[in-house]
């Protein structure tokens, strides 16, 4: 029970992602209630809402999450197509059903486990293995939440993880079924290779001039010069309207007088105990028998209060604490199950109490140190404080200034100065920009979103040279933009490129003529069986390819075997034409039995997430799921038309 040291990386990866994700995106996630009017309300579940503000936090959460994640390599473009702005309310969606499902069933967490979660989060343990919990109370409160606010949250989670548990663990991979497929997995065949390659070919390739020609007009987008445009663009987000927000002395203590208790560390008591255990389910005899215990261990220790952590080392059932002379360490309140909580903060220094009953047992408790509530002083907090007054200040003003940026590039579409001016934004300058996001730029450059491109790219944008529109590039990012300069696609002279040219039909060809011999020599094998030409027997199976091309791989381990020697064969492209003779199929004997228990695992892994998924979608018949504003927006002709942003979807 008072074994504080576990791991829990969950637990802690979420309550640092507090720090980092603004108050106002937790709007919603401790409560299931609806925001706002109906206008604001993205689906119903079970008669139950979920809202914009709770919609968009998700967002923002994912994408602080991925951003924790990939680091450099994060790229905000994931979070603006249609299939990720689907996934996050299916998840939505899903995670509201079960929390529906788990209410119905009446499930509920015990103050125990959920004490025993939060007292072993990684990362609040400190190196002497206590639990710090005045950093716990300061990580929430960064983000305006009390531990009652985020203890309703997991007690939630937790009710729901029991749903899961109880679909998952029914899942199992019959054990014919997974030592087949091992089987499969490890069976060895021994193949030859023979190689049909484009080089020792090209010398009978002897281009002509209308053949180059042909190529050319044929292929002439090979040899285009992409359309290129320089621009100009500002960015408006929450961030830059933080950073112009200045907070006065007289704000901040403001702040702090009205938040005091946010910077307090509450009065925190050091208790030692003695546990006599019983079971939840204890019969009346055996509680009897428990009391008698435990009276007697009392009479001792009042009768030697020096001796209590020598008893207690001796006799109490705490193994986490019986060797420390039962020393629970410092707490403050809501650490310790209720009962004995309040039996702590009762008690005086040095005070001994009466038998405390909990759901574990009675209990002795002796207080051994007091430490008073404190609060931390404005100077200690103030860099805090006014770094919130900023967040919140910027979270009120974004709405209106948004109003205002998007009215502005479109009213004053001839230039983004005023814009600039008006707001304090840069205006930023990049060259070679074209229609499809580019893979290199970094990651958290806006201009190389599709959709601002898109819009940059359109005809009004591009031959009057007006500013886009204001296009939100991630939540809370507005950007707008102007064409500077344009190059349009332009087609490399022939003159320019005839090598070019010249080395690839003469690659194409010579594959061609690579596959014709090597069509020719299929046939002739299934006539009659010949190993010349084919290169040493390697021994492959589908754990091990041992260098063979991936398509004549494939196609090596589909072939027929029914009759030996089975022959199969891959068309390579322009690394030519392959034949493989498969002389002997056998199984392998060095079976690893790791292995097979993990792809026995695997399969009962995959069956599990089925099983879930399927429970889930019973789930949401139930509950009678409603979208009334659908986060992806049909598509259109012109949508359909419009250059395709393959890199992001």
């Amino acid at each position: 029970m008072f074994e504080f040291v576990r791991t829990h990386k969950r637990l802690m990866q979420f309550l640092l992602l507090l720090i980092i994700v603004p108050s106002f995106a937790l709007v919603g996630l401790g409560s299931y209630k609806s925001f706002g009017d109906a206008e604001n309300v993205v689906a119903k579940v079970g008669g139950q809402a979920i809202t914009q503000p709770e919609y968009e936090a998700a967002q923002r959460e994912q994408m602080e999450r991925f951003k924790q994640m990939f680091g450099a390599q994060f790229d905000p473009k994931m979070f603006d197509t249609p299939d990720a702005r689907q996934g996050i309310l299916d998840n939505l969606i899903a995670q509201r059903a079960l929390s529906v499902e788990a209410a119905r069933k009446n499930l509920s967490v015990a103050d125990a486990a959920l004490q025993k979660s939060i007292t072993s989060i990684e990362g609040l343990v400190g190196p002497d293995g206590k639990f710090d919990g005045e950093r716990y109370r300061s990580l929430l409160a960064i983000q305006g939440m009390t531990p009652a606010m985020y203890e309703q949250r997991l007690r939630q989670d937790m009710a729901v993880q029991q749903l899961n548990a109880a679909v998952q663990s029914t899942a199992f991979a019959p054990k014919t079924v997974a030592t087949r497929l091992s089987d499969i997995n490890e069976q060895e065949r021994t193949v030859q290779e023979l190689l049909f390659k484009p080089a020792d070919y090209a010398a009978q390739v002897k281009p002509t001039a209308d053949m180059l020609k042909a190529y050319y007009d044929k292929n002439s987008r090979q040899f285009e010069v992409p359309e290129q445009a320089k621009a100009e663009y500002v960015v408006l987000n929450s961030d830059l309207l933080a950073a112009q927000i200045v907070v006065t002395d007289k704000e901040a203590a403001d702040f702090y007088e009205q938040n005091k208790k946010r910077f307090g560390i509450e009065e925190q008591r050091r208790a030692r105990h003695i546990l006599v255990s019983l079971k939840k389910d204890a019969s009346a005899a055996d509680k009897a028998a428990a009391k008698v215990k435990a009276d007697q261990l009392l009479s001792q220790v009042r009768k030697t209060p020096a001796d209590f952590a020598k008893i207690a080392k001796a006799s109490s059932d705490d193994t986490g604490t019986a060797d420390k002379g039962g020393d629970l360490d410092f707490f403050g309140k809501g650490m310790m199950t209720k009962p004995f909580e309040d039996a702590v903060f009762k008690l005086k220094a040095n005070e001994i109490s009466d038998l405390i009953e909990t759901d574990f047992g009675f209990h002795i408790i002796e207080v051994t140190a007091i430490k008073p509530e404190t609060i931390k002083t404005l100077d200690e907090v103030k860099p805090e404080i006014v770094a919130d007054i900023k967040k919140q200040k910027a979270a009120k003003q974004y709405s209106e200034v948004a109003e205002l940026f998007t009215n502005t590039v479109y009213e004053q579409a001839d230039s983004l100065k005023p814009v600039a001016d008006k707001l304090k934004l840069k205006i930023e300058t990049v060259s070679n920009l074209t229609r499809l996001p580019n893979p290199l730029a970094p990651p958290d450059a806006r201009y190389n979103n599709a959709k601002f491109l898109k819009a940059l790219f359109a005809d009004d944008a591009l031959k009057n040279k007006r500013n886009t529109e204001a296009v939100e590039v991630a939540p809370s990012t507005l950007i707008a933009g102007r064409i500077l300069e344009y190059k349009p696609v332009a087609k490399r002279p022939f003159a320019d490129v005839e090598s070019i040219v010249r080395e690839r039909v003469i690659a194409e060809e010579s594959a061609l003529l690579a596959k014709k011999a090597g069509e020719a020599k299929l046939v002739a094998l299934k006539a009659a069986d010949d190993v010349a030409g084919f290169g040493a027997a390697k021994v492959v199976s589908r754990t091990k390819n041992d260098g063979i091309n991936r398509n004549g791989f494939e196609n090596v381990m589909k072939a027929d075997i029914r009759k030996l020697p089975a022959i199969a064969s891959a068309d390579l492209g322009n690394q030519g034409y392959a034949i493989y003779r498969i002389s002997k199929v056998a199984q392998s004997d060095k079976t690893d039995p790791a292995r097979r228990k993990a792809e026995q695992d695997q399969i009962a892994n995959a069956l599990a997430q089925q099983e879930m998924l399927a429970y889930i979608d019973v789930l949401k018949q139930k509950a009678k799921v409603k979208i009334l504003k659908p986060v992806v927006k049909a598509r259109t002709a012109a949508d359909d038309l419009a250059p395709t942003d393959t890199a992001a979807k």
